[in-house]
């Protein structure tokens, strides 16, 4: 339950740090249609003053959301799986932890990141119409669950999964790794904060390049509806045949800097909570 609350808290306060990048970013994506903004910071400032410094925070509702719930049960679910999986003598090898991991991030996909990013995806979109359906979150919701039901949010949930084991095996694997090569023998040596942000970079960079296809696919199963994209390896494969597969990649570098950030975040976060609140 610590775990949870801790991880919740964590993944609040990383929407809430975050966010307005996030949606400059969509904003920037979607600007070629409409050449309303020239650059980043044309784009900033002419959203601040139609909308106010918060109009840089639209939409982040259903952010909120996610993010709350995707970080708790991923973080709950790997405290619960790498306690599980260690041996008589209270060792665990790198394969469990690897395996912890990948365990934290199926659970997540199938209780928050499926079902709460094809929503986040629909929501998100529609608030960049021009004449947007969708009055809030809630009626967001709601509308969405009506027209599509429980299979329709559950959509592309197997990349979901497959995305987001392999995205947490890695992040885990690289944070207790680098932290017990700091350690040393000395096993309750406390890491320091600052060290545990470094490492939550390096982390949450090595791992983009591992993810980005997945994602990238994901994201074209939730926005196309052509029969043509209703199997993933139909549309990895049709992708890499109309754009190379550097398509892949396009946005790596920028991914590697912002997921990097994110991670350092959560982790920080989380364990100064773990250390300093919820400890007893």
């Amino acid at each position: 339950m610590k775990a949870i609350l801790a991880g919740g808290i964590a993944g609040g306060l990383e929407v809430f740090l975050t966010y307005p990048t996030t949606f400059i970013k969509r904003r920037l994506h979607r600007d070629p249609e409409q050449k309303m903004y020239d650059g980043t910071f044309d784009c900033i400032r002419k959203t601040i003053k139609t909308h106010g410094f918060f109009g840089l925070y639209r939409g982040v509702g259903i952010m909120l959301l996610s993010g709350i719930a995707s970080v708790a049960s991923r973080f709950g679910a790997f405290e619960f799986f790498y306690e599980e999986l260690h041996d008589e003598n209270g060792k665990i090898s790198m394969l469990n932890i690897l395996l912890s991991g990948l365990l934290a991030g199926a659970t997540e996909a199938v209780i928050a990141g499926a079902p709460l990013e094809t929503i986040k995806t629909k929501i998100i979109n529609d608030m960049h119409r021009p004449h947007p359906r969708y009055y809030g979150l809630f009626h967001g919701i709601s509308q969405i669950l009506r027209r599509e039901g429980i299979r329709g949010i559950y959509k592309g949930v197997s990349i979901t999964v497959l995305r987001q084991g392999t995205n947490q095996a890695i992040r885990f694997f690289l944070m207790i790794t680098q932290k017990e090569m700091y350690m040393g023998e000395e096993e309750k040596t406390p890491v320091p904060t600052p060290l545990v942000g470094i490492f939550g970079v390096i982390s949450g960079a090595a791992n983009v390049l591992g993810h980005t296809p997945f994602k990238l696919i994901k994201q074209r199963i939730d926005t196309i509806k052509s029969p043509r994209y209703k199997q993933i390896l139909d549309d990895a494969a049709r992708s890499i045949a109309k754009f190379g597969p550097g398509n892949f990649f396009l946005t790596s570098v920028i991914q590697m800097i912002r997921v990097g950030v994110d991670v350092a975040v959560t982790f920080m976060v989380y364990e100064c909570l773990m250390e300093y609140v919820f400890s007893n």
